[in-house]
């Protein structure tokens, strides 16, 4: 088996677990995984199991930062009144800004 079947403490990952989701969920779960720096499987196996997501700042994490914010001014500015309709974007505000308190620079 290849070396990408197991996790960081040398146990097999051969069990497939699957779910669906709406297009609005899957986008912002793509958010969240480009902010924290980890790969898909590895942000949802530490939410499922409730372990802390640690972001360690690079490039990449920085950019998708730069991004995330650049999109949340532009529907700020589109939106005229801001009410419960927004949920999705109070969320993303809400994860970015955990992000950022929580940085970790290297």
């Amino acid at each position: 088996m290849s070396k990408k079947n197991m996790d960081n403490k040398n146990r097999w990952r051969n069990k497939t677990i699957a779910f669906r989701m709406s297009p609005e969920e899957s986008e912002l779960l793509n958010k969240f995984v480009s902010i924290s720096g980890l790969t898909k499987q590895d942000y949802i196996i530490n939410r499922v199991l409730k372990r802390d997501i640690v972001v360690v700042g690079n490039p990449r994490t920085y950019k998708a930062l730069r991004n995330l914010l650049y999109e949340v001014l532009k529907e700020l500015k589109r939106l005229e009144r801001f009410d419960s309709e927004n949920d999705e974007l109070i969320c993303l505000i809400s994860q970015i800004d955990f992000t950022l308190n929580g940085f970790v620079c290297s």
